[in-house]
């Protein structure tokens, strides 16, 4: 009937114009992986910083001579929070910079996957060391042969926020790579009172986007 064919024509239109319409939960998943990657990084950054200093404090008391030494985990803890800085800034890159402007959804989970991966690997990190910190440095104060053990532990829970900067880096590279349709023009319309025709110009973008990194 002439009323399902122009309802038909009207999805077909509407269909096309909304072609490059952007999806936002894509850039949601995307902001949220920077999100994630540097709260979580800085978040292990502090409590390995904060329980270590609460150790250090407490040992120079007695042993003033150890202080300077026994700030190696509240090093090793900050640099935690560096970790997630460089991923934060390279997907910010990434997702302001995709070819054409637009963003799509693999974009946006794999970017989610690299914050998480960097973010919580860092926290787990950051606990270890401050564990071993606080321990390590009041031990350090009485058995000054502690102090190798507890620089091995600490390098060893480092590593741990390492594992997860690589494979975020890693992940962050993934990007898909399609030719799509773009509308750019729509003439004489069809018209509910009798059948028209539609004239549809479309445009076919070619995108250059980031080689996918092969396994």
């Amino acid at each position: 009937s002439t009323q399902s064919t122009w309802d038909l024509y009207q999805r077909m239109i509407f269909e096309i114009a909304t072609i490059d319409e952007q999806d936002n939960t894509n850039y949601f998943f995307g902001f949220l992986g920077i999100a994630c990657a540097v709260v979580f990084a800085n978040l292990g950054s502090a409590y390995g910083s904060a329980k270590s200093g609460v150790g250090i404090t407490s040992m120079g008391v007695l042993r003033p001579d150890l202080i300077i030494k026994s700030v190696v985990p509240v090093v090793m803890a900050g640099i935690l929070g560096i970790y997630g800085l460089i991923i934060g800034v390279i997907l910010n890159q990434k997702i302001g910079g995709t070819a054409a402007g637009y963003y799509y959804p693999k974009n946006g989970f794999s970017h989610l996957s690299s914050g998480l991966c960097c973010g919580l690997s860092s926290l787990a990190a950051g606990l270890a060391i401050g564990v071993v910190g606080d321990a390590g440095v009041r031990a350090n104060a009485q058995q000054e042969q502690v102090f190798v053990g507890m620089l091995l532990t600490l390098i060893f829970a480092e590593a741990l926020a390492l594992y997860g900067l690589i494979v975020a880096i890693i992940i962050s590279q993934q990007s898909m790579t399609y030719s799509y349709l773009s509308l750019i023009h729509i003439s004489e319309p069809t018209r509910p009172e009798r059948i028209s025709y539609a004239v549809f110009c479309l445009k076919k973008k070619k995108k250059k986007m980031i080689t996918k990194i092969s396994p």
